[in-house]
């Protein structure tokens, strides 16, 4: 028997075997990444979703002010109805630690807005308004850190003809308010 031989196929073989153990070792962390990025583009979308049908139901009770009963509970089963805690929670499972930040900052921001809501603040009220904007910004900058980590290509106002992502400048209430006081000012 040559010794030689024996070696060179023993060798052989061990690096076949490590290949094909390195190989399935990348193929899985590669799936495993897919998987992530999969769920967390999944819980991103469901949680902005989730926050804008609070937010649509939250200024509908705005609008109709006095219209709803309670105000309190109304305002809180915006938030419930629309799954936003649960969705939240999901959140703070898959997200990166940058989009759970930026999420909960959203999040508080929306709660502003339904004590705001909840407290009587009409659509056309500066009080509404004082809390409105800054969510829309905080909404936008949560836009952004998933767009980021997603996609690399992060949007600005001017990709939509804005100064501003908080929306005073297209707000008739803000503009009006704005003018009332330049005017109040003369």
């Amino acid at each position: 028997m040559q010794w030689g031989t024996l070696v060179a196929t023993l060798g052989g073989g061990l690096i076949a075997i490590a290949g094909t153990v390195l190989a399935d070792r990348l193929r899985t962390r590669q799936e495993y990444r897919r998987s992530l990025q999969a769920r967390r583009r999944d819980v991103y979308t469901e949680f902005i979703a989730a926050a804008g049908l609070a937010h649509t139901e939250l200024r509908r009770l705005a609008q109709n002010g006095a219209g709803a009963t309670d105000l309190e509970e109304a305002s809180r089963l915006a938030l419930t109805d629309a799954r936003v805690y649960e969705v939240r929670e999901r959140l703070f499972l898959d997200a990166s630690p940058r989009i759970a930040g930026t999420g909960q900052t959203m999040f508080e921001h929306l709660r502003t807005l339904r004590k705001a809501v909840a407290g009587g603040a009409g659509i056309s009220s500066p009080e509404f308004h004082d809390v409105y904007h800054p969510y829309l910004v905080a909404v936008w900058a949560y836009r952004q850190a998933v767009r980021d980590e997603l996609e690399g290509h992060v949007l600005t106002p001017t990709d939509f003809g804005w100064s501003a992502w908080d929306g005073r400048e297209r707000c008739p209430h803000c503009l009006q308010r704005a003018a009332d006081t330049e005017s109040g000012q003369s």
